[in-house]
């Protein structure tokens, strides 16, 4: 449904985005990591067709979007950095102006409205307008006309951003919905979102990809991916050793495993090593790996990297 080839956007001497590739399939979540600057927003501008691309190809539901935009924005459903609206409507006002702008009239604007409005849970606010909202029911509008015309194709650019948890719960929650039938893809600088709603997610740093792979794969490029940290009653650094690199951590050791191919059996190594030196184990746990370790390791500049 989305697939960009090359991207490259330049504004004068600055390349924003510098040869970017990948694409989404229907029923696919994707998550679009990065620091501030990383090039995010301007990818998801060229995608949208509010940015021509400097260089490459993008296209929508196989509609190039410089060659057949019309076409490729028919598709999509955009919600834009900071929600944009017009805060002298009413929020039934907007919503209604947003779905004639896709086409819709009559019975299916009204059906398509009333199908936004409980999705996004906008039914206490219908008749106020737009400028009266708390930042959360703004935003929650302004998700709402993205979803006015059922579209294909969702990019959404922050769409969690000043919501409180428990709309942050919801939200995260409509989009792993909306991802079984429709190609989604959303910028987040939140990592937990990365699992909450992610079926695959990017990283992103300084306009080039620099990681690629499902929520699991992420972690795994973790520097403590597959450590085992245990703590047990006269377990004895010197002899863990023999199994990998050993750190003390307050109230527990933790060891590595020698490469990736021992990883699958350093936990049930080191079990056979504390029954045979008749350690009494108190804890034993296998490690997943952080993403937030992957992300600051892979996107912090080399001078500040610890």
């Amino acid at each position: 449904m989305i697939r960009i080839e090359n991207l490259v956007k330049t504004f004068g001497a600055k390349r924003a985005v510098d040869g970017v590739s990948f694409a989404v399939q229907r029923g696919e979540v994707l998550g679009f990591l990065g620091p501030n600057g990383a090039g995010k927003s301007t990818t998801m501008r060229v995608l949208t067709g509010f940015y021509p691309p400097s260089s490459g190809r993008v296209s929508v539901g196989g509609h190039d979007v410089v060659e057949e935009p019309l076409q490729a924005k028919r598709l999509l459903g955009y919600l834009p950095e900071n929600a944009p609206s017009y805060p002298d409507m009413s929020v039934q006002g907007f919503l209604e102006f947003a779905a004639a702008m896709r086409g819709l009239d009559g019975a299916a604007r009204r059906s398509a409205v009333g199908r936004v409005v409980e999705r996004c849970f906008l039914g206490s606010v219908l008749r106020q307008s737009i400028d009266t909202l708390s930042k959360g029911y703004k935003h929650r509008t302004c998700l709402a006309q993205a979803l006015i015309h059922d579209p294909e194709v969702l990019v959404l650019d922050e769409p969690t951003d000043g919501l409180d948890p428990n709309q942050k719960h919801e939200v995260r929650n409509l989009i792993r919905e909306l991802g079984r039938t429709k190609a989604v893809v959303f910028s987040t600088h939140i990592l937990e979102e990365v699992d909450a709603a992610c079926s695959r997610a990017i990283i992103i740093d300084r306009g080039r990809i620099v990681a690629n792979g499902t929520p699991q794969e992420l972690r795994a490029m973790s520097e403590v991916a597959g450590a085992v940290t245990l703590r047990a009653d006269g377990a004895s650094e010197e002899k863990l050793a023999a199994l990998g690199r050993v750190q003390r951590l307050e109230g527990g050791i933790r060891v590595y495993p020698a490469d990736q191919g021992a990883a699958a059996t350093l936990a049930a190594r080191v079990v056979e090593l504390a029954g045979r030196e008749g350690w009494r184990l108190e804890l034993l746990r296998t490690e997943e790996g952080q993403l937030d370790e992957v992300f600051r390791r892979i996107t912090l500049p080399d001078t500040v990297k610890p």
